[in-house]
């Protein structure tokens, strides 16, 4: 499908989707509980769906409604070595593997470039602890346990959803479980997230810090208890984008559904907006933002990277210089990530170059306009759409359809505060 934007600012209000990090968690959670759970969530996504049916595979009964989902638990004398379809979607793959060997066993599938995405460091630490797995990633692949507790050693600078795995695992490791990772933590506020799921379900932990390691403890004798219901908050990543739309917009645009208090990594956009100079305005349950005087900055994101897409335009359309660091594990997401910023902002007449852990960018005063070939990449079609809105001629976007992975009616909502687009084939 591809997708004709107009040039036109956006601008208004838009309530944000529930967040796929939050989902993911409680969807795990409320699976392995001891009783059914509503989850309060009015919004789903490819990503989110594909942690659904792992689930669903596993034993559990999910059942959609118009609040969200009602979920009853996995039985653990149900049937095991069920293949596990994680589609597209990472987090998915290093949730449930750990998960699944702790269970039992499962084969687990995926599809585009899932089996390019690191897993060995994780598939090493189950290995130690008894379970057999059968790849470092290439799909599909087996896992089969039991998974025995103890000392999880991990690095901190590939994937904080290696740690998550092993939480999410760890109530149903009959000994004490600890993960200690090496420092630094890159994506440590996804963690944070995890150890708030886990405290919702009754799954207490403690962190210890050692000189250049963080320990994460789950206490002996955890198990995973129903709240009765939990809410899914609303998605500070994919809210991103308007947030970086209203930057570029004299009547900005205004996000509900926010909470200032989440745990969620790309809740930083106010401040790299901020650091933009952007107008940025905070309230209770709403963050709203419009343009200012842009200037040069230099941001490191290493613990929120899937931010660099959506701040990118605002990079590229800043006086002078800016630098966005510590990205290099964007290589390994839908697309490589790098690669495709660059070369999407560089076809609408951006002036962007990739370095080894860093993208610099020589401001322009406005986008050509032009096409962008999303590369099968949600974030990178989202961002060619925001571009969009400052650009001297149409945007096209090839293969626009992959925002489904995380935010299916990005381009309704789009339309809704006021852009100009048109969906094809």
């Amino acid at each position: 499908m591809d997708a004709r934007l107009e040039p036109r600012q956006l601008t208004g209000s838009i309530r944000a989707i529930p967040s796929k990090s939050e989902a993911h968690r409680a969807l795990i959670c409320a699976a392995l509980a001891d009783s059914p759970t509503r989850i309060v969530c009015p919004g789903s996504s490819d990503d989110i769906d594909a942690t659904i049916g792992c689930l669903e595979a596993l034993g559990a009964r999910i059942a959609r409604t118009s609040e969200g989902f009602d979920v009853e638990p996995i039985s653990r004398d149900a049937a095991h070595a069920p293949v596990l379809d994680c589609r597209e979607s990472g987090s998915t793959l290093r949730f449930m593997l750990p998960v699944a060997a702790a269970l039992g066993s499962a084969e687990l599938t995926g599809a585009g470039r899932l089996s390019k995405r690191p897993l060995k460091p994780l598939a090493d630490a189950l290995r130690a602890h008894g379970a057999s797995v059968g790849s470092d990633g290439d799909l599909p692949m087996t896992v089969s346990g039991p998974l025995h507790g103890g000392m999880f050693e991990l690095p901190g600078n590939v994937s904080s959803q290696y740690i998550t795995g092993i939480l999410l695992a760890a109530p149903l490791i009959p000994e004490p479980v600890s993960i200690r990772v090496s420092e630094p933590i890159e994506s440590q506020p996804y963690v944070a997230l995890t150890l708030r799921a886990l405290s919702c379900f009754g799954v207490e932990s403690e962190i210890l810090h050692e000189e250049g390691f963080t320990c994460y403890r789950v206490k002996p004798g955890a198990n995973f208890r129903s709240p009765g219901t939990i809410t899914v908050g609303g998605d500070w990543s994919n809210s991103s984008f308007w947030l970086a739309a209203g930057a570029l917009s004299r009547e900005g645009v205004l996000v509900e559904g926010l909470e200032l208090a989440s745990k969620q990594a790309d809740r930083a956009v106010m401040g790299a907006l901020t650091l933009f100079g952007a107008h940025v305005l905070r309230a209770t349950g709403s963050t709203a933002s419009r343009s200012s005087d842009l200037r040069a900055a230099t941001i490191d994101v290493s613990s929120c990277p899937d931010l660099v897409p959506a701040i990118a335009p605002i990079a590229a359309l800043a006086p002078g210089r800016s630098i966005i660091c510590g990205v290099r594990r964007l290589r390994f997401k839908e697309s490589d990530r790098l690669a495709s910023i660059s070369s999407a902002l560089n076809s609408l007449g951006a002036q962007v170059e990739v370095a080894e852990d860093a993208l610099v960018f020589d401001g322009v005063e406005r986008f050509t306009g032009g096409e962008v070939d999303a590369a099968n990449d949600h974030r990178i079609a989202m961002m060619a759409a925001i571009a969009a809105t400052c650009a001297d001629a149409p945007v096209i976007i090839h293969g626009a359809e992959c925002v489904a992975k995380s935010y299916p009616r990005f381009f309704d909502d789009y339309a809704e505060l006021g852009g100009s687009v048109i969906l094809e084939g």
